[in-house]
């Protein structure tokens, strides 16, 4: 997908990193929302403007799914995400609980809307879902 997008709309892509991606990274962020070990990431962290994407792992067992598979450690489960600037969680994934008598499964999942948003430079994602829903027109309506 990204290959295409550079392919076909390269001069898109290099407008919005001229005229629109124009906020540096600054040190000393203050948060609205504090981080610290045991809290699950908020929106406000996901969306900080890293100069690349980054991947967070080995999240604390109490902010994720019963199902996901718990660390040696039993503090952290085998989960990660990558977020990437001004969208936030692009790919999620996971290892589910395959020992005996639990779940068995493992997968992760990039949401393709997220793709777009973030391959485009936009804000919102409202604006790269090809067919939206809204009040008496779902999909049995298309």
């Amino acid at each position: 997908m990204c290959h295409w997008l550079l392919e076909k709309f390269f001069e898109d892509i290099e407008f919005m990193v001229e005229y629109y991606d124009t906020t540096a990274v600054k040190e000393g962020k203050h948060f609205e929302n504090k981080v610290e070990w045991g809290i699950d990431l908020v929106s406000e962290h996901e969306r900080f403007k890293f100069q690349k994407p980054v991947t967070v792992y080995n999240y604390p067992k109490g902010v994720k799914a019963f199902y996901m598979r718990l660390n040696d450690d039993l503090a952290t489960v085998a989960a990660m995400d990558v977020v990437v600037p001004k969208v936030g969680e692009l790919i999620g994934g996971s290892q589910r609980e395959e020992r005996y008598g639990v779940i068995k499964s493992s997968g992760f999942v990039l949401g393709f809307e997220r793709m777009v948003l973030f391959a485009k430079g936009m804000d919102n994602i409202r604006d790269v879902i090809p067919f939206p829903r809204y009040p008496r027109r779902g999909f049995s309506n298309l």
